[in-house]
């Protein structure tokens, strides 16, 4: 269920104008990005102006377009550059019941993430865009769906795929499912590459 209007916006009030910024910034129109994030531009406004809640997988495919990563989209302090990231508590953010912890460094053309993705996740949504995606199953047992294809994973099964195959994800168990997740940025201020609800800190 959607929050009531300003709901969003009243719990991390950055972030829809930090979407809207972003968009700008990248020289983006609202219908341009919208259509490669799979969304309506009507979605995406209720986005920028708080009033619709962006899931976790909206965030991420934000995040591959403006090329920046979920952590900064929150509006979370990125740590410093380093090739290590020490381990600790599951004490992430969430969006829209999925959550997740920065595993990667930050300014890189991949993005890693701890995620806990919660039974039913998603739905129908199902996401195509440039790049490709890597996902390794922790805990529980996860529905992959790539094209006509249907795949049930459990602890220790893995997934590398073209992102441009239309994919979705669902925990199938009521306890959810917990996975590792890579996947690259569609645009990176390293690499350059071309472009071709409620949420709360824990």
């Amino acid at each position: 269920m959607n929050p009531p209007d300003g709901g969003v916006a009243d719990e991390l009030p950055g972030v829809a104008p930090r979407l809207r910024d972003l968009r700008r910034s990248r020289g983006l129109t609202l219908e341009a990005a919208a259509r490669h994030a799979g969304l309506s531009p009507a979605h995406l406004s209720r986005l920028e102006t708080g009033r619709r809640q962006p899931s976790l997988p909206m965030l991420l495919g934000l995040a591959r377009i403006y090329g920046t990563t979920v952590s900064e989209l929150l509006g979370e302090i990125p740590p410093e550059r380093d090739a290590i990231v020490r381990g600790g508590p599951f004490e992430g953010a969430e969006a829209d019941g999925w959550m997740y912890r920065q595993t990667g460094g930050s300014g890189r053309a991949m993005q890693a993430l701890r995620v806990r993705v919660p039974y039913g996740a998603q739905g129908d949504l199902v996401r195509v865009h440039p790049g490709e995606e890597w996902l390794y199953v922790l805990d529980g047992r996860l529905r992959v769906s790539l094209g006509d294809t249907v795949h049930d994973l459990g602890p220790g099964d893995s997934a590398h795929f073209d992102s441009l195959t239309p994919h979705r994800i669902a925990a199938v168990e009521r306890g959810g499912s917990e996975l590792l997740f890579v996947h690259t940025l569609l645009q990176s201020p390293t690499a350059e590459l071309c472009l071709g609800s409620g949420m709360h800190r824990r």
